[in-house]
């Protein structure tokens, strides 16, 4: 039975800052790079670093809640004023001073507290030209404010794991608190095709995330959805597990499945949140194979 399993269901926000966890805008203030967000997988504050400000992105996800319909503001990343904001910001929430803004002032204090540096934004991180040198200069940041056990949380689609300078990246990562957090979202190839609309290959996604995963232990991230109003097919949730079960069995270490839906408006009208049972049940299925969960309800 579901309710005999120990899968972890993140608790429920009160009304009175709900919204903070179904808005993430890519922007704070004056910064056109570096934003605070109450992260609901978290479950407390996450600097946010947008590598891709010209929205360009590598996958076409049916879910995403990029408006890339209409044109970026910023084209390039600014290394320098990154990292200035990166500074600041980091300065604002260890005083405090960021839960004086009007935005963050309702968060309770059990969740002020910064728990990670997350590399996420409008595209795939791992795109950017000069992956490595971005992460050693943010944890040289992060190390500058006395803050060395504070993550850096690195949200990707795996699809550049081969490329040398994103696995210089990730041994950074490693050194430096990281963790990765590797989509995947189908088990056959038509139902990833579907989801992710992309060029790339399914198998080298899957290729990457098993390479990744014998080196260092990873973070499943796996949205799932109601599709024209049905929720995915139980053969592709079989063909799924049976995808995390190929990654285990290649010598692949996953320290956490995290199941979700989608909060925020998604880029198709045809996309639609899963229920708490709904997700619960694919947790469930996952946990058979021995794996942590974490479900994250709309």
């Amino acid at each position: 039975m579901i309710s005999n399993l120990k899968f972890r269901i993140a608790p429920p926000v009160t009304d009175t800052w709900q919204t903070l966890h179904t808005l993430h805008p890519r922007t704070y203030h004056e910064n056109k790079f570096v934003y605070p967000v109450l992260s609901r997988r978290s479950q407390g504050i996450s600097i946010g670093v947008n590598l891709n400000p010209d929205k360009v992105c590598n996958f076409d996800c049916i879910y995403c809640q990029v408006d890339r319909r209409s044109e970026a503001e910023t084209k390039f990343v600014e290394t320098d004023r990154l990292l200035a904001e990166i500074d600041h910001m980091l300065s604002l929430v260890s005083s405090g001073d960021l839960f004086d803004d009007e935005a963050f002032r309702m968060v309770p204090p059990e969740r002020r507290r910064l728990n990670d540096i997350a590399f996420s934004g409008d595209g795939e991180p791992t795109t950017f030209k000069n992956f490595d040198e971005i992460i050693a200069a943010v944890a040289d940041l992060k190390r500058r404010h006395g803050l060395a056990d504070v993550k850096l949380v690195l949200i990707t689609n795996a699809s550049m794991f081969h490329k040398p300078a994103v696995e210089r990246g990730l041994k950074l990562l490693d050194e430096n608190q990281g963790e990765i957090w590797a989509k995947l979202e189908a088990g056959t190839d038509a139902y990833y095709q579907l989801v992710e609309r992309t060029k790339i290959p399914f198998q080298r996604v899957l290729d990457n995330i098993a390479a990744a995963a014998r080196v260092r232990p990873i973070v499943i991230q796996s949205l799932f959805m109601r599709i024209n109003g049905a929720e995915p097919p139980a053969a592709e949730i079989d063909a799924f597990c049976s995808r995390l079960g190929d990654i285990l069995a290649s010598g692949g270490q996953i320290k956490l499945v995290q199941v979700y839906t989608v909060a925020r408006p998604p880029a198709e009208s045809f996309v639609s949140a899963l229920t708490e049972g709904e997700l619960a049940a694919i947790a469930a299925q996952v946990q058979r194979l021995g794996l942590a969960t974490a479900v994250y309800p709309a």
